[in-house]
């Protein structure tokens, strides 16, 4: 490769990432409006399914989010009540949330969300073995890049 190939866009490992998560969130945008939730409050409410009352600083970690992004996103999800923010009685500093009714009330209608993503993809020239080799890889260069 040359150096004027180099700095190709086509030939840029972060674009096609960048470029497909947008794509991915626009594909789960119509699942979730039935929801009433956003891509961010989704990817909040799956980790919580997951493991209920955690730290503001454990879902950070889990959603590789800041704080300071994942905080005001936490308090609007409080607002819709999906979920409850308290401080951690053992350490003031801080935060555990929590799911509300409503929040595991969502688990339910959410289930089917994988589903509908994988069957609005059938069809297409990738197959499911393909989309989830994908996963598997991405999450090896995620613990990479994560060191």
């Amino acid at each position: 490769m040359t150096d004027g190939e180099k700095l190709l866009l086509s030939n840029q490992v972060c674009f096609p990432v960048v470029v497909a998560s947008r794509l991915i969130t626009r594909v789960y945008s119509p699942f979730l409006e039935e929801l009433d939730l956003t891509y961010p409050q989704y990817l909040v409410l799956l980790a919580l399914w997951e493991t209920d009352r955690q730290t503001v600083g454990e879902l950070s970690r889990k959603l590789f989010l800041d704080s300071n992004t994942l905080t005001p996103l936490l308090k609007r999800m409080e607002e819709k009540e999906l979920v409850y923010r308290n401080r951690s009685k053992q350490d003031e500093r801080s935060v555990v949330i929590s799911l509300s009714e409503t929040g595991i009330g969502l688990k339910e209608k959410a289930v089917c969300i994988p589903d509908q993503i994988i069957r609005s993809l059938e069809g297409s020239s990738v197959s499911t073995e393909e989309i989830l080799k994908f996963r598997e890889t991405l999450g090896k260069l995620i613990a990479i890049l994560d060191k």
